[in-house]
């Protein structure tokens, strides 16, 4: 055994260890580049062009982008900006266009003069475009030469450059296919290319986007164009199209400190309970928020409540918490940092210290100036808060008095949480179960050492209709609450979406690190679901952007041949099942409900962690996810009905 040791230890040498170049290192670990080979990372592939044209047009050099998508899922991206340079690189001896497009970290955003501010700091990008396509093509027109480029997989081929048609044309054309060798699908999807267009356009006043879709068939649908002159004012708006503002127009303002570019559009909204803010640095959207985004909400919180006291406006013991300022809120915070600092090549947190005291100083000042010169906007903003306070000290009282009579595991709970034995809650689970039936069959098919099972007792209340003291009074939600951890609750003491308390404190409120939604395959079962998930979006952000929340993937049908079972998840795996057994002689049982199921089997296919099928909750895009919610769930009706109509043709299975 010794000598096998030694002889492998000898031939471990120098020619073992392994030198990744650039694209290489890109193709052999892309997630760690674009975030995922899914569907996220293919649509980051044309962020990333689009990117590089946002910082012409940022550096005041580009007003005109065109994005095209082809038959072939090839995607083309035109700006009117300076165009790449492809003189010959000094140190590559190589044209610079060339040294740009498949070399990381070459550009012109690490110098000082080139690029103020930019989005894609790292220099990854274009390149790693290059790198995660199977061939990729750059026509570059400037100081009246085109320069074209063809490059396969990365690696380039002969440059060609010759006298360009219009001397004072310029720009850049990027057009690239991806690689299907690296991506698990290749088929772009419209409306998320369409919505990040639409929004740089909001945050880039006057540029022009042009999205074609050549796949789409109406081709008086195939070609959108986005431009607003009112940017982020226009923004907020567009937002709030289906709400009633509580003032008009949205507070707007802008100022620079210290090379710090701060814009700021803020409007409140009645009847609406949900705070909505979208930040963006340098046109990139911090998805987590980052220094930018605290400095905002500790600003508008300490202004308000400045104004409030300062004019009588509020008692000394009301101060308001940054729930009740922000209740219903809706804002759009763009900011160009000249050397931003992000979590991640992906870009969704802001890390710079001093950013903080920049955004927070600037708004503090621009909120006083706005409040005295509209007395009536403000007024109407702090009596919307006031009343946000009052309800949640109210909620909140009659919430530690329930704590007070009694702790979880007795009174609260009376018969209903089955509680696992394991003490750390990162191991534990938390199955949210519909009805009694199904509900008992989770206890007995349990691994009871890391398994909890709360049953739930019909539909929970629909959050989007009520305030927090409404929930709050709802026996089933105050018993998810208190299971799952009361400071993780927006209003609560601690905000659904963390704002106030770190991710070690956040997480250190969690009874459980995995909250599993588990409802019958019906429509009622799909009701819950949505409910419940209307819920978390609302009330506990945070849970599904950490990734806490799944849904449980119980089989739909048993198919039974003889002596052999097997369960299918989905009607094609019905049909392959049924192919591969033969559909003479068995017997296809379709499960509409858990309570159908024995414990047994409910442990084989939904619960034990070695075969079963859970789907993580992920927020992708939480303006949209805002306005299905609002949609589908809201009190207003017409917008539902035009919702169904719209998408009506699209249902697969209806249950009736």
């Amino acid at each position: 055994m010794a000598k096998t040791a030694n002889n492998q230890a000898a031939s471990y040498d120098a020619s073992k260890i392994k030198i990744l170049g650039g694209i290489e290192a890109v193709r052999k670990r892309p997630a760690m580049y674009i975030g995922s080979t899914g569907k996220s990372g293919l649509h980051h592939l044309i962020y990333e062009v689009v990117d590089n044209s946002i910082d012409e047009a940022l550096a005041g050099h580009c007003d005109s982008i065109e994005v095209i998508i082809d038959k072939k899922n090839c995607v083309t991206v035109i700006d009117n900006g300076r165009g790449i340079p492809f003189d010959k690189h000094p140190q590559t001896k190589r044209p610079a266009a060339e040294v740009v497009l498949t070399t990381l970290h070459a550009g012109g955003k690490f110098g000082d003069s080139a690029y103020k501010v930019s989005g894609g700091l790292h220099g990854v990008g274009v390149s790693c475009v290059n790198a995660l396509s199977e061939w990729m093509e750059a026509e570059i027109v400037r100081e009246g030469k085109q320069y074209n480029q063809h490059f396969d997989r990365g690696k380039p081929k002969k440059e060609n450059i010759v006298a360009a048609k219009d001397k004072n044309a310029t720009g850049t054309t990027i057009t690239f296919k991806p690689d299907p060798e690296i991506f698990t699908e290749t088929d772009f999807d419209r409306k998320t290319v369409a919505h990040r267009l639409r929004e740089l356009a909001f945050l880039n006043k006057g540029v022009k986007i042009v999205f074609a879709d050549e796949r789409e068939k109406d081709k008086s649908k195939s070609t959108e164009t986005y431009q607003y002159e009112g940017g982020v004012v226009e923004y907020v708006e567009h937002l709030n199209e289906k709400k009633e503002p509580l003032y008009k127009p949205p507070m707007f303002f802008f100022a620079e400190k210290d090379d710090v570019y701060v814009e700021v559009a803020l409007q409140h909204c009645k009847d609406y309970y949900d705070e909505n803010i979208f930040s963006f640095v340098n046109c990139i959207k911090t998805k987590e928020g980052g220094t930018h985004e605290v400095g905002f909400k500790s600003a508008l919180t300490k202004a308000i409540n400045n104004y409030a006291r300062k004019n009588n406006l509020a008692k000394e013991d009301e101060g308001l918490s940054g729930d009740d300022v922000r209740e219903g809120l809706t804002a759009v915070l763009n900011t160009r940092v000249p050397n931003p600092q992000f979590e991640g090549q992906t870009k969704t947190k802001l890390g710079n210290g001093e950013v903080k005291g920049i955004v927070d100083s600037i708004v503090t000042d621009n909120v006083n100036v706005y409040l005295d010169k509209n007395p009536a906007a403000a007024k109407a903003i702090i009596e919307r808060a006031l009343m946000a306070y009052r309800v949640r000290a109210a909620a909140r009282k009659a919430q530690d008095l329930e704590r007070k009579k009694s702790a979880l595991d007795t009174a609260l709970l009376p018969g209903k949480l089955a509680d696992c034995s394991e003490s750390n809650a990162e191991k534990c689970e938390l199955f949210l179960v519909e009805g009694d039936s199904a509900g008992g069959s989770a206890k007995q098919g349990r691994d009871r050492r890391f398994q909890a099972i709360l049953p739930l007792r019909g539909k929970i209340l629909n959050v989007e209709k009520a305030r927090i003291d409404k929930i709050l009074a709802s026996n089933e939600i105050r018993i998810m609450i208190t299971a799952i951890g009361p400071g993780v609750i927006s209003g609560l003491g601690g905000n659904g979406k963390g704002d106030e308390i770190s991710d070690e404190e956040f997480f250190k409120k969690l009874n459980y690190h995995k909250v599993v939604i588990m409802t019958d395959a019906d429509v009622d079962g799909a009701h819950i679901r949505t409910l419940l998930l209307t819920f978390f979006f609302r009330y506990a952000r945070r849970l599904i952007e950490s990734g806490k929340i799944y849904i449980a993937h119980p089989p739909l049908y048993l198919i039974k041949k003889g002596k052999a079972e097997e369960y299918a998840y989905s009607d094609k795996e019905q049909e392959k099942i049924l192919k591969k057994l033969g559909k003479d002689g068995a017997h296809v049982q379709r499960y509409k409900g858990l309570g159908e199921m024995n414990p047994e089997q409910l442990w084989d296919t939904t619960m034990n962690p070695e075969t079963r099928t859970l789907l993580r909750v992920e927020l992708e895009d939480a303006e949209e996810a805002d306005e299905i919610f609002k949609v589908l769930m809201g009190s207003d009706v017409e917008p539902r009905r035009q919702f169904i109509q719209e998408n009506a043709k699209l249902v697969k299975r209806l249950d009736v």
